[in-house]
């Protein structure tokens, strides 16, 4: 997965969820915490990703 794919998907999972909880709840200050504890999160699994990247490629020297 590069950068560029990973902010399409990034943009595109936090406008779904924004507009979701917006629809279902009618608060746009319940969907801006919903969408950025989103973002909290697909950051935190980027960067495992990457970690885990990193010592698989250590792992094989």
């Amino acid at each position: 997965m590069n950068f560029p794919q990973f902010l399409v998907g990034l943009t595109t999972a936090s406008f779904v969820v924004a507009l979701s909880t917006f629809l279902a709840t009618g608060s746009i200050w319940k969907a801006l915490g919903w969408t950025v504890l989103t973002l909290i999160v697909l950051q935190v699994g980027y960067f495992l990703f990457v970690v885990r990247l990193i010592y698989r490629a250590g792992r094989k020297r």
